[in-house]
């Protein structure tokens, strides 16, 4: 199983960002996916996740209103839409399945500048 995170990088506040994560190894279709991230001293928190069917959706608080999962079956790929970014959400985003069945990718890193 391999997950590939991509899309980071260093953006101003207010700014925006697009992450793919591309999965390889399992029945991608069949898994619920969520993106999570790590802040430096954090713990890593489960930021948002879209279901089998790709119509549901869930979202921490946190990010609600700014950020958008999406996924594409075809290309095996989950995507998080990050708008109106914000310092707080400096951090390493990763993805993996909803209950985080898999080893962890390398992450993508995100710094959001004040």
């Amino acid at each position: 199983v391999h997950l590939v995170e991509s899309g980071g990088g260093l953006v101003q506040s207010g700014g925006s960002l697009r992450l793919s994560c591309v999965a390889s190894g399992f029945r991608f279709s069949r898994y619920s996916m969520s993106w999570y991230r790590q802040a430096p001293g954090k713990e890593r928190e489960q930021v948002a996740t879209i279901f089998v069917d790709g119509g549901n959706r869930n979202y921490a608080d946190s990010v609600k209103g700014r950020f958008t999962i999406s996924r594409d079956n075809a290309k095996n790929t989950v995507f998080l839409q990050m708008n109106s970014l914000k310092p707080e959400d400096t951090a390493v985003y990763f993805c993996n399945t909803v209950r985080s069945t898999y080893s962890w990718g390398q992450g993508t890193q995100v710094i959001v500048s004040s």
